[in-house]
């Protein structure tokens, strides 16, 4: 019998011309990473709080990464909507975070071995560290 892998997706780089990446005109970056206050304002107080809000994006960004790490092979129950509660073997995540991979899955009508869970349709997890 084979023995399951799991598989782990890194993101790509940056590409040369600019179609990935961090370009902070791209429609993506727009959507996705709005701050309170355009990066095009020259004020030095402006300036100030933009670095505070990067720097609080950051410190959240990271503990967010910290805390997919820790959940790695470990029994994790998520809380859905519908008061929905399943549990499973967490695996890993996609790169913009839409979908989780998980083992062993325990639903209320039954147990799928291998899966994807929406994040979309995701309110919270918890697991045990």
């Amino acid at each position: 019998m084979a023995t399951p892998v799991s598989v782990l997706r890194l993101p790509k780089g940056p590409e040369p011309n600019g179609s990935r990446g961090f370009d902070p005109t791209s429609p993506r970056f727009i959507a996705l990473c709005r701050t309170s206050i355009s990066t095009l304002v020259a004020s030095e107080e402006d300036a100030e709080q933009l670095q505070r809000e990067q720097c609080a994006r950051s410190a959240l960004r990271e503990s967010f990464l910290r805390c997919l790490l820790s959940m790695a092979n470990k029994k994790v129950q998520f809380h859905m909507y519908e008061k929905v509660k399943v549990e499973a073997t967490f695996g890993a995540c996609d790169i913009d975070v839409l979908n989780f991979q998980v083992s062993d899955l325990h639903t209320p009508i039954g147990v799928q071995k291998e899966a994807l869970i929406r994040c979309q349709d995701v309110i919270s997890y918890t697991f045990h560290l």
